[in-house]
C-alpha cells in the first residue's frame, strides 16, 4: 500500500511522512477516527514507507523494491498483523490463524469494513477480539531480532477490541519497547482502549471525508454518474465505506429498508399478527446486524422528520428512501418524533445487553402502532 493509493487524507499522509523522513516515528502510534476514513491503510502506507529502500522525491514508497514488493503481497519478515478474531473451538487462537482471510479482506476492503470481516470469521454475529493467545505470540516474535529492515512493524487493527488480558500482557511491550520495534495502530472506538495503553501512544485524528474527495473517488473507482455518487456521498457522514455501500444500495441497507417499510405499513394498519412474523425477521437479522438496523431506523425517523418540517432538498436519502418518505414523512411530526426516537434507542440498548430479540422487536412493533397514530 502506497500513500497514492488511499484517496485524500493529505495532511495525515503529511504528517507521516515527516516522522519518518525526520527519524521521529514514535514505539506506539494509534490513528483514530470513525470507521471509514482510511486509518488502516494510511498505516499500511507508513509501514511499506519506513522499509522502502528508495523512497520517491514526492515522499512515497517506491513500489518496486523488494520490501515494497513484500509488503504489496503481504509477506514482508518483519510486518506483523494482529486484528480480531473468534476462538476456533477452545484452541488457542491467533490472528495468524485466519492470516488468509485477512489477507483476501485486505485486499477487497481497504477501507476495512467490519461488516465484511465477520462474514469470514465464519460467524456474522460472533463478537471478535484479539486474545491473551496473541499477545504471548506478539511477545515471542518480537523477542527476535528484525532480518530484513532496521525495524520490526506491528500493524494492529483495532485495538479497541483486545480483551483485558491481553492489553495488561502487551502494555510492558508498549511501555519499554524494543529499540527496532514500532506499534502502528488504528482505531474506529478510541474510548474502548485500555487507558494504559492509549496514555502511551501518539495519536493522530483523521478526519472524514469531505463530499467532495468521496464524489470523486466514486466516480472514479465505480463508474457510476456524478449524481449519483454526489447523493451518496451527501449520505455518508464523511464515511468512504457508507459510501460505497449506498452507490450499490448493498443487500444489507437494501434489506433494513424493506424491514423499516414494513413496520410503519403495518403499524399504521393495526396488523398485529402480521408485526408478529415482521418481529421473528428482525430476529433473524442476528445481534450485530440488527442494532444495525435500529440505527437505520433512527436515522430514517431524523430524516422524514425533516422531510415533514422543511425543505425536502434538506434530507440525506437515497432515491428509495425518499419515494417512500415522500408518502410517509407526513406521520412524523413533533407530537411523536421523540417518543420514537426513544423507542428505537431502547430497542437497540436492549439488543446491545443481548436480550430476546423476538421480545424486544415485537415490543417496538406494538408501540409504533400507537405512536404513528399521534
Amino acid at each position: 500500500m502506497r500513500f497514492a493509493d488511499i484517496p485524500g487524507q493529505e495532511e495525515t499522509k503529511r504528517r507521516l511522512r515527516e516522522m519518518v523522513d525526520h527519524g521521529h516515528v514514535p514505539h506506539a502510534l494509534l490513528l483514530e477516527g470513525p470507521q471509514g476514513v482510511g486509518k488502516f491503510a494510511l498505516i499500511r502506507a507508513t509501514a511499506q514507507y519506513i522499509h522502502c529502500t528508495d523512497r520517491t522525491p514526492d515522499g512515497d514508497s517506491c513500489g518496486r523494491c523488494p520490501a515494497c514488493v513484500q509488503h504489496q503481497s503481504f509477506n514482508h519478515i518483519d510486518v506483523m498483523y494482529s486484528f480480531p478474531v473468534l476462538k476456533k473451538n477452545s484452541k488457542p487462537t491467533i490472528s495468524n490463524d485466519y492470516a488468509e482471510e485477512f489477507r483476501d479482506f485486505m485486499q477487497e476492503s481497504p477501507m476495512m469494513d467490519f461488516e465484511q470481516w465477520l462474514p469470514r470469521l465464519g460467524n456474522v454475529n460472533g463478537q471478535p477480539a484479539i486474545y491473551v493467545d496473541e499477545a504471548n505470540e506478539l511477545l515471542r516474535r518480537l523477542n527476535l531480532k528484525a532480518r530484513q529492515s532496521r525495524y520490526k512493524i506491528v500493524l494492529m487493527w483495532l485495538p479497541e477490541r483486545l480483551n483485558p488480558d491481553t492489553a495488561n500482557k502487551l502494555l510492558k511491550l508498549v511501555e519499554e519497547p524494543y529499540d527496532d520495534t514500532i506499534f502502528l495502530m488504528a482505531s474506529d472506538n478510541p474510548r474502548g482502549i485500555l487507558p494504559t495503553i492509549y496514555s502511551r501512544t501518539q495519536r493522530i485524528a483523521v478526519p472524514r471525508y469531505s463530499e467532495a474527495e468521496i464524489t470523486d473517488t466514486l466516480v472514479r473507482e465505480t463508474g457510476i454518474d456524478r449524481q449519483a455518487a454526489a447523493d451518496a456521498a451527501a449520505l455518508a457522514e464523511g464515511s468512504m465505506v457508507t459510501a460505497y455501500h449506498l452507490a450499490g444500495l448493498n443487500k444489507e441497507r437494501q434489506r433494513y429498508l424493506d424491514l423499516f417499510m414494513q413496520l410503519m405499513r403495518l403499524a399504521w394498519q393495526r396488523k398485529v399478527l402480521d408485526l408478529r412474523a415482521w418481529s421473528l425477521d428482525v430476529a433473524a437479522l442476528g445481534r450485530e446486524s440488527a442494532i444495525r438496523f435500529y440505527d437505520y431506523c433512527s436515522r430514517m425517523i431524523r430524516e422524514n422528520f425533516i422531510y415533514n418540517i422543511g425543505d425536502d432538498r434538506l434530507v440525506a436519502l437515497t432515491p428509495a428512501e425518499r419515494q417512500f418518505s415522500s408518502r410517509f414523512s407526513p406521520f412524523v411530526n413533533e407530537k411523536n418524533v421523540e417518543d420514537i426516537a426513544m423507542v428505537l434507542d431502547a430497542a437497540r440498548n436492549d439488543i446491545t445487553l443481548n436480550g430476546n430479540a423476538k421480545i424486544i422487536a415485537f415490543d417496538l412493533a406494538v408501540k409504533m402502532i400507537l405512536l404513528l397514530k399521534r
